[in-house]
């Protein structure tokens, strides 16, 4: 189960306790903000897309979206999103539960630079209703991630 993975992931660093779960669902930004009472530009979503072959996750602000220009500067290849019916088999985490928590070891994480307006962000924890609240720092730590990079444009 991709909540479990998530788990087992963010126990490494301490923070597996502070995943919350909830009766509702979380899949959608929207819905995400709306369990958590936050504003949906806090939801840390997380986009899986396809890299010369190899998969790749982008976590960015809940209000933002791809900006193809900026992502074909940043990754010399226009954006091309993984398939629907491929995301839990490749990031090991179904559509509406994706995170870059518990996520196979050949799956690239970047932070696009809009999450960094906010002291805390909320990423999803593997499933459609599971959430943690995280400081930046805490996200850089966890996602074990690549690099901050700067791909994305206010919806």
């Amino acid at each position: 189960m991709s909540l479990e993975k998530a788990k087992e992931h963010l126990k490494k660093y301490g923070m597996d306790e502070r995943i919350m779960e909830f009766p509702v669902s979380s899949a959608t930004v929207k819905e995400a903000a709306e369990a958590l009472s936050c504003s949906e530009a806090e939801i840390a979503k997380t986009l899986g897309f396809v890299v010369n072959e190899e998969a790749i996750l982008i976590v960015t602000a809940g209000d933002q979206k791809i900006d193809n220009s900026k992502y074909k500067a940043q990754f010399h290849t226009k954006a091309k999103m993984i398939a629907f019916e491929d995301v839990e088999n490749i990031v090991g985490h179904e559509v509406g539960g994706v995170c870059p928590f518990g996520i196979p070891d050949n799956v690239t994480v970047y932070l696009d630079v809009s999450l960094k307006r906010f002291d805390t962000v909320y990423p999803a924890c593997g499933s459609h209703n599971s959430a943690i609240k995280l400081a930046i720092a805490e996200l850089e730590q966890a996602s074990e991630y690549e690099a901050w990079i700067d791909v994305c444009k206010a919806i």
